[in-house]
């Protein structure tokens, strides 16, 4: 990250020496001698970052930083001082300092610290902004976001909202795969009618099978009364079957046949009957891995995946983190009664580089705790969890400088299919797709980094 950057020395040679450095690793500069100068060229121009030098005739660095903290807060200072001093820091970030280097110092440290200035620069008019963001959102439905891949499935949900086809949403736990179905029939000709969802993992076969179709009375002990199933509970209305890869296989066929034909027979009952419902099922499974391993039969599967919504995982949507992040702190704020308005940069930070394996669900939970911790107005790095607070990106190190380390072509592709492979949580689907490779392929290397046993897929060949 480069950006442009205002340098206060009084020793020109040092302006000089710094101009050139930065402007080598892209960077726009311009110096001045002066704290006075600097002052009336921050007032007129627009700088990502000053840096100023401690001590110089006139004004000194202390005093030019509290003047811009006082009428510049968005602009970063990253001081400069020959005397590394506890008290010098101490000093410096009493006044504001974002950071301070002490001379003699490598121009590449510099541009490091730059760089973060810059980015944390970014990162505050990013927080300031998303009060606006969450009160303007032009999602579908109550679906927050405006990454790129939100915009994908907002464009798709968009274009089959009105129509009467199947979808299969699929995503990982906690991506709001029922928020998207309640969405959908929100916008759909059907809104009229009702939302009937049930959880295909939360029941043993034989409640789950009554419950779907519906029983006699007398069908079975303790059947004392008739009961309409959720297929005719849902008439003229949407029926969404959440976690459908945990069906048992038993079930599926009369599942199938019921999409298929439209009518039910109830348990006990001689006679089928008809139902109007839209079917919209969802599931975290990798539902085509399924079918080849023989745990999903395939009609089924071709007939619920008519049309297929793939949620993203949140750590692909990059900044609608800190979108989702607000949404949820101004709802806890009101539920708590608490004057928390949003997130301090640091804590801001923390959430973007956090990988959230439970989704929107673990980030939810997240602020919840948080609002109901704090006692400022904005969330700080503490009032997040522990896990958070000392979460450290984590990068798959496939090349070095160092020839001792490098490592052969066939160990470079191994670990990235692995890293691929924990991304995409498992889906192996998903992963093939992702890295360009037909699913024998990818199955044929899990088998010899030995994570499938041989025979495993029913992949041809």
């Amino acid at each position: 990250m480069t950006g442009r950057v205002l340098i206060v020395d009084d020793d020109r040679d040092m302006c000089d020496f710094i101009e050139a450095g930065l402007r080598k690793r892209g960077f726009e500069t311009t110096a001045r001698t002066t704290a006075e100068e600097a002052f009336a060229t921050l007032r007129d121009g627009d700088f990502d970052v000053v840096i100023s030098d401690l001590n110089m005739r006139g004004m000194n660095g202390i005093e030019l930083c509290e003047r811009i903290v006082d009428s510049r807060p968005d602009v970063p200072v990253v001081m400069i001082t020959a005397f590394g001093s506890l008290e010098t820091a101490v000093s410096a970030i009493r006044a504001g300092a974002y950071d301070f280097i002490t001379k003699p110092f490598e121009l590449d440290v510099l541009r490091l610290t730059l760089e973060r200035a810059i980015a944390h620069r970014a990162l505050r008019a990013e927080v300031s902004r998303l009060r606006r963001v969450v009160a303007d959102a032009q999602g579908f439905e109550g679906l927050l976001g405006t990454s790129p891949p939100m915009t994908k499935v907002y464009d798709l949900l968009d274009r089959v909202a009105g129509t009467d086809a199947t979808v299969l949403i699929s995503g990982e736990s906690g991506t709001g795969k029922e928020l998207v179905a309640r969405a959908l029939h929100a916008r759909s000709k059907r809104r009229g009618g009702p939302f009937v969802p049930i959880n295909c993992a939360a029941m043993p076969e034989a409640l789950l099978e009554s419950e779907l179709f519906g029983h006699t009375r007398g069908a079975f002990t303790d059947a004392r009364a008739a009961r309409a199933g959720l297929f005719i509970q849902a008439n003229e209305g949407m029926l969404f079957l959440d976690e459908i890869g945990e069906m048992p296989l038993s079930l599926q066929p009369k599942l199938l046949r019921a999409i298929q034909e439209r009518k039910i027979r109830p348990l006990g009952a001689d006679a089928e009957i008809a139902f109007d419902t839209r079917i919209v099922a969802a599931t975290n499974r990798d539902l085509e891995t399924a079918v080849e391993e023989r745990r999903f039969r395939e009609d089924l599967f071709y007939r619920i995946n008519v049309i297929h919504v793939q949620m993203p995982p949140l750590r692909a949507c990059g900044r609608d983190v800190l979108v989702l992040a607000q949404h949820f702190i101004g709802h806890f704020a009101k539920a708590f009664a608490k004057p928390v308005t949003g997130l301090s940069p640091a804590a801001a930070e923390k959430l973007m580089a956090y990988a959230w394996p439970g989704n929107v669900r673990e980030l939810q939970n997240c602020i919840e705790r948080g609002v109901a911790l704090t006692r400022a107005e904005d969330l700080a790095v503490e009032d997040l969890p522990d896990k958070i607070q000392s979460h450290r990106r984590s990068h798959v190190v496939v090349a070095s400088d160092d020839p001792s380390e490098l490592v052969p072509l066939e160990e470079v592709e191994r670990r990235y299919i692995l890293r691929a492979l924990e991304a995409l949580g498992g889906n192996r689907t998903l992963t093939a797709q992702t890295l360009g490779l037909d699913r024998k392929t990818l199955y044929r290397k899990l088998r010899g980094y030995g994570l499938l046993p041989d025979g495993k897929d029913s992949d041809p060949g």
